[in-house]
């Protein structure tokens, strides 16, 4: 079904900006795909990669990686194994915790972050159409979606909970 079908056969105002949500997120993922797969890469190892060079010397567990991807489905050991084989991590066991495993990132794996993420960043031109007002309105509806109705929002990097101020009816 066409996107415009989609959007003509909404119910209401809400579910057609759901609808535009979705067809927004995968315009979004296909133009990451893309740009991922010029460099052997998924957007899942990207985030990964990201991760790991902000704790950067330090080594980050499993389930700290875990906690901050973005993609919650992440098959996160598999997702490090394939760093460790194109030699961008190092995964050893945690040395409090034999069980546990510590991943780092090296310097070929930061070397091919400082590569991409140029191009990467080419990506935000897909909003470059919305003049600063419109960004900054978009930027706070969408954190409103994200929020749960109690004030509170979750913060994805830390996995932690973080009390907000109740949003005020103007952006």
């Amino acid at each position: 079904m066409s996107y415009e079908k989609h959007l003509l056969e909404a119910r209401n105002d809400h579910q057609r900006a759901l609808v535009n949500i979705f067809h927004t997120y995968y315009f979004i993922i296909n133009l990451m795909n893309d740009a991922f797969k010029k460099h052997d890469i998924t957007r899942q190892q990207y985030n990964v990669l990201n991760i790991l060079k902000e704790q950067h010397p330090k080594a980050a567990s499993v389930n700290l990686i875990k906690a901050r991807m973005l993609d919650k489905m992440s098959d996160v050991s598999r997702i490090v194994e394939r760093l460790r084989l194109k030699g961008l991590v190092i995964r050893q066991s945690a040395v409090k915790d034999k069980r546990a495993v510590d991943v780092t990132i090296t310097s070929k794996g930061l070397e091919f972050l400082s590569t991409i993420d140029p191009e990467i960043a080419r990506l935000s031109e897909s909003v470059s159409n919305l003049t600063a007002e419109e960004t900054t309105a978009l930027n706070y509806m969408l954190d409103k979606i994200r929020s749960p109705r109690r004030g509170r929002t979750y913060t994805e990097f830390t996995g932690e909970h973080k009390s907000q101020p109740a949003f005020s009816s103007n952006p």
